[in-house]
């Protein structure tokens, strides 16, 4: 989902997609208020953020362009043992780190008791979601593939579609790549049909979506990539980042939501990676888009065991909407100071140690 800050040896001199970075921050950004909001506000249609789900769907994109982007040409020099090590140096710290936090949160949330109930099965419920082993037994919180941080079950799926990069997708022809591609796309529409949107892949009752949304967004990355479907224009980081937001803003409506749903994820995710990656970043977002590319993977593996302790505290006190508010604006910079905090002194230091082992 989030390619590493270090460039392996084998892309040191290939350009960096800086716009594509600063896009996936924004998009981070909006999966945590959509997570504060979906609490607040349970009612899909009164969410303003209310498809901000399908930011992992742009992730899963993002994914399989990078990936493909990076590992190509290099993939037969570097082997299949070296190319999943260097992805576990970077996306596996923070599920542990994730895991952590999220054992804290569930053990000492000042709102709720709710761990006690589960006393004798806390200890599996960190192990498996540290080691990403999917554990839906909290039938109290919706039955999450990883209770303890929820947002695993995307770097679960992310995982997945990099073994079968390495084991199978980076031999595929382009032709045969475009025929998957297609069926996956396929796939996609019906499950959106069948399940009313594409709010799935995270339960233990919706797990079998989780496969379908990354089989399809994953390989169309890659097929952008192979494709060169990259679009030169002026645009910059504000005004992509602006076109990028409608995606995750349009009203829910269940009469139209199936279909709206694969349309985003098919038709204008991809269209946004092709311009991104074909954007030129301005002295004055530079920094921010680099920042934001460094910041958008600890943001999005921080920031849920906090939202339990909200949840429990709606629950318990059903706050005004004006309190709610500011606990959502206030709640949400201080997820991106922790994640900056745990970037730079954790997450950072570990990966670095890492590397050099």
């Amino acid at each position: 989902m989030h390619k590493t800050d270090q460039q392996p040896a084998s892309v040191i001199n290939k350009p960096h997609f800086e716009i594509l970075d600063g896009l996936r921050g924004v998009a981070a950004i909006a999966v945590v208020v959509f997570h504060f909001m979906e609490i607040a506000e349970p009612v899909p249609s009164k969410n303003f953020m209310a498809h901000a789900y399908l930011a992992v769907d742009f992730f899963f994109c993002l994914s399989g362009f990078v990936i493909a982007y990076a590992y190509d040409d290099k993939m037969a020099t570097i082997g299949i043992g070296q190319f999943l090590k260097r992805r576990l140096i970077r996306l596996h710290p923070l599920v542990i780190i994730g895991s952590v936090l999220g054992l804290l949160t569930f053990l000492f949330d000042p709102f709720s008791n709710l761990s006690q109930s589960y006393a004798g099965k806390i200890g599996w419920l960190f192990v498996c979601s540290c080691l990403m082993i999917p554990l839906p037994i909290v039938k109290e919180r919706y039955l999450n593939l990883f209770h303890l941080n929820p947002p695993t079950w995307s770097l679960f799926w992310e995982y997945i579609a990099n073994i079968f990069y390495a084991l199978i997708l980076v031999r595929l022809p382009k032709k045969i790549l475009w025929v998957v591609t297609v069926l996956a796309a396929i796939a996609l529409v019906y499950e959106s049909w069948q399940s009313k949107q594409l709010s799935v892949g995270w339960g233990g009752d919706n797990i079998k979506g989780g496969a379908i949304r990354v089989a399809f967004s994953f390989l169309a990355g890659m097929v952008i990539y192979r494709s060169r479907w990259i679009i030169r224009s002026k645009l910059g980081f504000v005004s992509l980042g602006l076109l990028l937001l409608p995606a995750f803003l349009f009203p829910f409506n269940e009469t139209y939501n199936w279909f709206a749903d694969p349309l985003i994820v098919i038709v204008y995710f991809p269209l946004m990676i092709m311009l991104g990656a074909g954007a030129l970043t301005h002295k004055a977002t530079h920094t921010l888009c680099q920042f934001s590319g460094q910041l958008s993977y600890p943001l999005y593996m921080v920031h849920y065991p906090f939202m339990w302790v909200f949840f429990s505290y709606v629950d318990k006190y059903h706050p005004s909407v004006p309190n709610t508010r500011l606990i959502i604006i206030v709640g949400t910079l201080l997820l991106l100071l922790l994640a900056y905090l745990v970037m730079k002194y954790v997450d950072g230091p570990i990966r670095k140690k890492l590397s050099k082992l």
